[in-house]
């Protein structure tokens, strides 16, 4: 009896004990909007390492709740009422005292507009139609991390080397600063400048422009983007870096970026003096130069005839910008003002920069040419020094004169002074390695381009809910002007013995001028409270002028001697008429747009030297149809098609030879057609809040009509003639799936990505129709983990398998694999050391034709510490290529066309650099990085 009762006695105490440690927790559950209790909301609280169910109730008619006999520990707490949002968020308890939480607002979905809204969660996503919204927060970064270090951390999102974004399987074209322009078109500006620390929100989406976001109907036209929202107490005050480095083998670089922000105003300007090769060169330019953010219709859709981005082949190649390839010296910088006033109903967006930069380039490129009959190989040796002076600006001004109406005009120009000189020897030798030709030529260019682009779109909502009308009006101009000298020595064999040469010593001039104007009005007119029809019509004007003289070498040493062979005076207008409708149903979990626009299109050509011209006119059809559903939340599915009209480009067409590579002759072809392209996507993403497990899957299908394919003769001597063909017959399917988790009991991120991309194009080799059957399939894996004030870890993997057949010759198949692994390591020592490793890891199978050292291990790092207040200034030293593996290479397979490229690149070399970050914005500055 007296073990019974001290055995009672000691539960009694231990049950007290247990009580005593215990809880009770209070809240109340209201209506965000309308500030009222709500009476009957499911109040669940979890347990927050494995998401167990611990207690569950409901709100009474006053809206509160409350838990009782809860012991200390972390929780979440997730609340859900019909027709509102979710709310979850992280409960931290560390002792006894009851907890009264404050009051926990519900927001209806219908003004979240399909968003879901996750709070305090680790990996905090919020999803709303087609946006991915991460909460920058939830992604722990180190100390001095910049923006780039939290978007590696994001799921879905990967960033390469040189600072390329590829967000769910789609390279990422514009960085917006609170959904402005910052420096306009290089992203890495943003994102290896501004601290992560900075970012409240990182937005994911398709920018759709400026038509559609107005009309709430899509058109089409989208832009992978990114959006970084920033917190309210990061916008006032200035901050910035300055950066000084100097390293072994004459190596440099010298970096400042200064930020002021007052509230909507941002002012800031940049330079960078450098050799290094890693910031700096992104200058997208939009490929084409001159295609601009004021380009904001296609001009595909005019019916117009591409005349942008002219280039003479070898005479003009370099597009003037660093892609990798060769020894780089930079100097560059810019000014970015931008500002909101009169309650945000003006705004202004303006950016200024200048480049100069230098690239020594040296290159061998070995090749293999499929024909019928026989192969040919081909080796090729380049050096180049090649400079360019660029300047350009941009303006964006935006007047909303009331709530219904608003005026944006858009600016932007530039120039270009380019300097262009190369040195190449090339040969062919046939299938028994016997010589067939061999070339030396040299080039040497000097032009100046220049371009004015301008657009104004005014936008009306009518008295009638939904009943809108615009107008947009643009303005392209670009000149190019330039000239330059071009000698060819070439020698041709019989069997191996030597035959005959030939030689080409020509001055060139070129010049073209090209103008477009066109317009656009828009009318939407609602049917019913969720669905729309709109209208469209649109005039559009294209004129052109290209200018070419090539001049022989007369017998007085002067380049006096016309030659009409390769020299051409071309003058190209274009006039179109176009129109459209298109039916929209917004609903609440689904989108529907079907439509179509047609365009008629005279184009006309005319030959000024022998006073001959051309008149065409065709017809351009432009069908489309999107569908997006809304399964839950936090899951979307879509699919969408586009079609339309693609006319031939001016290279294409004007029916000149160029002979500025004189064993690869180019001839234009002005009887080409327009060729008709159909595309077919599907998207689907779905996120689980309480697992943090995301995915993203892209599948999209292509085929073409009328296809602009190459046609390519080549003779006994290796020559090769080459025009534009239409053909039909290709077509390409491409898919990426992104699965994101969080292993929560070790904290680890880990992120499964694959893609396909198959590809079957027709062309014609000798007078034999060639059909390319390729692919490559890729598959990867990424870990990542990390620990505040230790260290943090990633790991990344992929494996890559090609693999292409011609028809032309069946028995000759390329296939192979390449495999990428990138670890990377920072430590945080104590006494304020730091150390980080990154490698990058690239091997490549060997064939028959890509032979040679293809394995390469590039290994950086740096040793840094840690002085001033708040650990503001780090000096460190660094080493780049520490094993002085860095080659530079790629593989190419076009067609019946394989070849592969090694060229100089940056070497290693070690560096000492010293950088400080400054900051006054009523915070203390974050430790340098």
């Amino acid at each position: 009896m007296v073990k019974l009762a001290a055995l009672i006695l000691c539960l009694s105490l231990t049950m007290h004990a247990a009580i005593c440690q215990s809880l009770s927790i209070r809240g109340k559950v209201i209506d965000s909007g309308e500030n009222k209790s709500l009476y009957h909301v499911s109040v669940l609280l979890l347990n927050k390492s494995d998401s167990i169910l611990i207690g569950h109730t409901r709100t009474d008619k006053d809206g509160t709740f409350e838990f009782i006999r809860i012991t200390p520990g972390a929780y979440l707490v997730l609340v859900t009422f019909p027709s509102y949002a979710d709310f979850v968020d992280e409960l931290n308890i560390r002792d006894s005292t009851p907890l009264a939480l404050p009051p926990i607002n519900l927001v209806l979905k219908s003004k979240l507009l399909e968003a879901v809204v996750v709070k305090g969660s680790k990996g905090a996503m919020r999803i709303k139609g087609d946006t991915t919204e991460f909460n920058a927060d939830s992604f722990r970064t180190q100390p001095g991390a910049n923006v780039e270090d939290l978007l590696k951390k994001l799921p879905g999102i990967q960033i390469d080397k040189n600072g390329k974004i590829t967000a769910q399987g789609e390279t990422v074209q514009k960085v917006l600063v609170d959904g402005e322009e910052f420096f306009g078109d290089d992203p890495t500006l943003v994102t290896q400048n501004l601290r992560a620390d900075m970012v409240d929100k990182v937005q994911v989406y398709d920018k759709k422009s400026d038509q559609a976001a107005f009309t709430g109907i899509d058109d089409g036209q989208r832009t992978k983007t990114i959006n970084l929202k920033l917190k309210d107490d990061k916008k006032n005050g200035y901050f910035g870096r300055l950066t000084a480095g100097a390293g072994t083998d004459g190596h440099y670089d010298e970096q400042a970026m200064v930020n002021w922000f007052a509230k909507k105003r941002k002012v800031a300007a940049y330079t960078i003096i450098s050799n290094t090769g890693k910031t700096g060169l992104n200058w997208q330019d939009r490929d084409n130069y001159g295609q601009s953010i004021a380009g904001m219709l296609d001009v595909d859709e005019s019916g117009s005839v591409n005349f942008n981005g002219i280039n003479f082949d070898d005479l003009d190649s370099w597009n003037g910008r660093y892609n990798g390839q060769g020894l780089p010296a930079v100097k560059t910088g810019g000014l970015h003002y931008s500002d909101k006033w009169n309650d945000e109903r003006q705004t202004i967006n303006a950016n200024g920069k200048f480049m100069q930069l230098g690239i020594d380039d040296s290159s061998n490129v070995h090749s293999e040419y499929i024909l019928p009959d026989t192969i040919y190989y081909n080796n090729q040796r380049q050096q180049s020094h090649n400079q360019i002076l660029r300047y350009t600006g941009d303006l964006s001004y935006e007047f909303k004169f009331d709530s219904t109406s608003s005026l944006k005009v858009m600016a932007d120009g530039g120039t270009d002074h380019k300097t262009i000189n190369t040195a190449t020897f090339a040969e062919s030798r046939a299938i028994d390695s016997s010589l067939v030709n061999q070339n030396d030529r040299t080039i040497s260019t000097v032009g100046d381009n220049s371009a004015l682009n301008s657009n104004i779109f005014w936008r009306k909502k009518l008295p009638k809910k939904g009943r809108t009308v615009s107008v947009n009006v643009r303005e392209n101009y670009t000149n190019t002007l330039g000239s330059g000298y071009l000698f060819s020595d070439t020698r041709f064999f019989s069997k191996g013995v030597f035959s005959h040469d030939s030689v080409t010593d020509q001055f060139k001039h070129y010049q073209t001028e090209n103008g477009l104007l066109d317009s656009k009005v828009t009318y939407t007119e609602p049917l019913s409270p969720f669905s729309f029809v709109t209208a469209n019509y649109g005039i559009s004007l294209n004129n052109a002028h290209a200018d070419r003289n090539s001049f022989n070498k007369a017998a007085n040493k002067k380049y006096e001697q016309l030659d009409s062979i390769f020299s051409s005076d071309y003058r190209f207008n274009t006039f179109s008429n176009k129109g459209g409708l298109a039916y929209s149903l917004i609903k609440k979990q689904l989108r529907l747009t079907v439509g179509s626009n047609i365009g008629f299109t005279r184009f006309s050509q005319r030959d000024l030297r022998v006073d001959t011209s051309i008149e065409r006119h065709f017809v351009n059809w432009y069908p489309q149809a999107s569908f997006y559903y809304s399964f839950t939340q936090q899951r979307r599915w879509g699919i969408s098609y586009n079609g339309g009209t693609v006319q031939p480009t001016l290279q294409q067409l004007q029916p000149v030879a160029v002979n500025e590579d004189p064993l690869n002759i180019t001839v234009g072809n002005p009887g080409l057609k327009p060729q008709f392209i159909s595309r077919l996507r599907m998207t689907f993403s779905d996120y689980k809040v309480l697992t943090d497990r995301s995915i993203f899957l892209n599948l999209s299908y292509a085929t073409t009509q009328n296809a602009i394919a190459n046609e390519s003769d080549v003779d006994t001597s290796g020559r090769r003639i080459s025009r534009s063909i239409n053909v039909n017959g290709n077509y390409s399917l491409n898919g990426n799936l992104w699965y994101n988790l969080k292993w929560r009991k070790p904290d680890l991120r880990i992120q499964f990505n694959g893609e396909i991309d198959q590809n079957h194009n027709a062309s014609v080799v000798n007078g034999l129709l060639n059909l390319t059957r390729s692919g490559t399939y890729s598959a990867g894996l990424g870990l990542y983990k990390s620990k505040e004030k230790k260290y943090d870890l990633e790991l990344r993997f992929n494996a890559n398998y090609y693999r292409s057949q011609s028809s032309v010759n069946s028995g000759i198949t390329t296939d192979y694999w390449s495999y990428e692994i990138n670890p990377t390591l920072d430590l945080f020592l104590p006494l304020k050391f730091e150390i980080n490793a990154d490698c990058d890891i690239n091997l490549r199978q060997k064939t028959a034709v890509f032979t040679g050292n293809n394995n390469v291990a590039l290994l950086n790092a740096w040793v840094g510490k840690k002085f001033l207040k708040n650990d503001a200034m780090l000096v460190k030293v660094s080493g780049n290529d520490i094993l002085d593996q860095n080659i530079g290479f790629n593989r190419t397979i076009n067609s019946n066309f394989i070849s592969q490229n090694t060229y100089v690149s940056i070497k290693r070399y070690f560096m000492l650099s010293v950088s400080w970050n400054f900051n006054k914005a009523g915070t203390p500055a974050p430790p340098a990085r």
